[in-house]
């Protein structure tokens, strides 16, 4: 059966076989069961699904398997730009091409790294490479509470980013005034497949919003990936964060699937996700066009 007919068959919605929901699947860096795939998410009233790594993980992996045990309506965001499912949605991730010639030189960019430096330089600072293995959801909340709470990040998301991260290493950075108060704490994925470091979260204390310690976050992460021989820092998705404009030099694009009934109220919404991230074209489709146009210039924001 051909994939786009497979997406809006009755396989793909929530199996009911308890040999099913019982089982355990392994994907990638993810491993997951019927029970505790998908986050219940919503756009003002309607109801709708995620995947539980939606919020803090970059590529997700997807298969047959985790289509045939999710709910529907699913948005699943940024598969890998490698598979052959997923398409391009209204936004892009922002990569640093640490590497690039001129990247660390240019002129505003180099003015702008060079203030952020002066104005944390008496702070203590502190990097941490940690296996994913040896952490639980109490450290993650440590470094995140308050982040996940302003972005309402549900604890199952929190679960999915360290079951995505049992066989990776983080990256932890964090600056510390003189009297020992918390100025930033900075999580990221190393992703070595990729030569890449990914920007999970960043918490950062609003008593020392003039310092922009956000941005001064962006810039550690970027150095560290630089020194320690990565060719990327990505900073996620660029669309709704203007701030990311001084640093990103590539953008690439974010490949996401869009499964729902065709009576939904998400569909009629006009100002659901479902409208406003996909083409409606690329509903309940699985297969990627690989002649589908997509133009970086599109989301490359200027740099002034």
């Amino acid at each position: 059966m051909p994939l786009d007919k497979l997406a809006s068959s009755q396989s793909y919605l929530h199996c009911s076989d308890q040999k099913l929901s019982e089982r355990s699947y392994r994907l990638g860096h993810q491993s997951w069961t019927a029970s505790n795939l998908f986050v219940h998410s919503y756009h003002d009233e309607i109801a709708y699904f995620t995947t539980r790594w939606d919020a803090l993980c970059p590529y997700i992996d997807v298969n047959e398997a985790m289509l045939r045990v999710a709910p529907q309506p699913l948005l699943i965001y940024a598969l890998p730009p490698e598979s052959e499912w997923g398409h391009p949605i209204r936004d892009a991730y922002g990569l640093v091409a640490v590497r690039e010639e001129g990247y660390w030189t240019e002129g505003r960019r180099a003015r702008k790294f060079k203030e952020l430096r002066q104005k944390h330089r008496r702070f203590d600072h502190s990097v941490q490479q940690i296996p994913g293995a040896m952490l639980t959801a109490k450290d993650i909340e440590t470094w995140g509470s308050e982040h996940f709470a302003r972005y309402e990040i549900d604890p199952a998301e929190v679960d999915g980013f360290l079951d995505y991260v049992s066989d990776l290493d983080l990256l932890v950075l964090q600056v510390r005034d003189t009297e020992g108060d918390v100025v930033l704490t900075d999580v990221s994925i190393i992703l070595p497949e990729r030569g890449q470091l990914y920007g999970s979260f960043c918490q950062w204390n609003p008593a020392y919003r003039n310092y922009s310690p956000g941005l001064y976050a962006c810039l550690l992460a970027a150095q560290w990936t630089y020194e320690n021989g990565y060719e990327y820092y990505n900073l996620g998705p660029v669309g709704d964060f203007p701030y990311k404009r001084l640093f990103i030099n590539q953008v690439e694009p974010i490949y996401s699937l869009a499964l729902c009934p065709s009576d939904h109220p998400l569909m009629l919404d006009p100002s659901s996700p479902l409208h406003t991230d996909f083409l409606s074209s690329d509903w309940n489709r699985l297969e990627r066009k690989s002649s589908q146009a997509w133009n970086p210039m599109d989301y490359l924001l200027p740099s002034a």
